[in-house]
């Protein structure tokens, strides 16, 4: 088990993640390859649908790379499509990505993205509550979902069609007490209905990540940035744009 580079760890394990213990149902036991420490930072989740549009692709992997540069920890599913493309955008920053699969360790799912596994195990951690062996079957996604938000402490929707498996992502965050934000699209593209849907109902519309960390207090103390403090008075600052 060891001789593969798999680890586990339990529910009551000093190290265990302790926004997943918070949630209803924690897994009792995750196995990971990789630096699973790496969840013990300041993490979001950025999910979306597998099908995209080229906008969906290029503000996921900006939001990921520029959340990097907070030190944040971006978790996602590895999936096809904006899942993808968002822990591309953490690995070309050069910062962490938890990848949490919906299978065994030992099955890359999609099996295109067996490099970018490799990646994130470099960069990160790949983790899942399905023991090695376990085959990608459809009704294990939705658990995956509930341990991407539960490490979480928000989950940002990129696109999301109306049934998106994204938005089961942003509902375990609901139930979970976690902050949910949408990123809008056009009013016209299907790959957006599920995002101006969350919108609808509350979640926060974002165009910049420093709308997510204003929201969440996540700026880093150390960051060099310098931004302004909003205030009831002053109402909001600019922002340093995405590069």
């Amino acid at each position: 088990f060891e001789q593969k580079g798999y680890s586990y760890i339990i529910w009551d394990d000093d190290n265990y993640p302790r926004l997943l213990r918070e949630i209803y149902d924690p897994p009792p036991l995750l196995y990971y390859m990789g630096d699973f420490n790496v969840s013990d930072t300041s993490c979001l989740a950025i999910v979306g649908s597998r099908r995209h549009t080229a906008y969906g692709k290029e503000i996921a992997y900006k939001f990921a790379s520029a959340l990097s540069n907070y030190k944040i920890t971006v978790v996602s599913g590895m999936a096809r499509g904006i899942d993808t493309w968002a822990h591309k955008g953490v690995l070309s920053a050069g910062g962490k990505t938890l990848a949490v699969m919906g299978c065994g360790l030992d099955i890359c799912y999609p099996p295109e993205n067996r490099m970018l596994m490799e990646k994130i195990r470099q960069s990160g951690a790949v983790i899942s509550e399905f023991p090695p062996g376990s085959e990608p079957y459809p009704q294990n996604f939705p658990r995956r979902n509930r341990i991407i938000s539960g490490l979480s402490a928000g989950t940002i929707v990129v696109e999301a069609g109306e049934r998106s498996g994204a938005l089961i992502t942003a509902d375990f965050a609901l139930e979970q007490g976690r902050e949910v934000f949408a990123v809008p699209g056009g009013i016209n593209s299907p790959y957006s209905r599920g995002c101006h849907r969350l919108i609808k109902e509350g979640a926060k519309l974002v165009e910049k990540v420093e709308d997510v960390l204003e929201e969440l207090l996540l700026f880093s103390e150390n960051d060099t940035i310098s931004h302004k403090k909003v205030t009831a008075e002053n109402g909001a600052e600019d922002r340093g744009q995405l590069n």
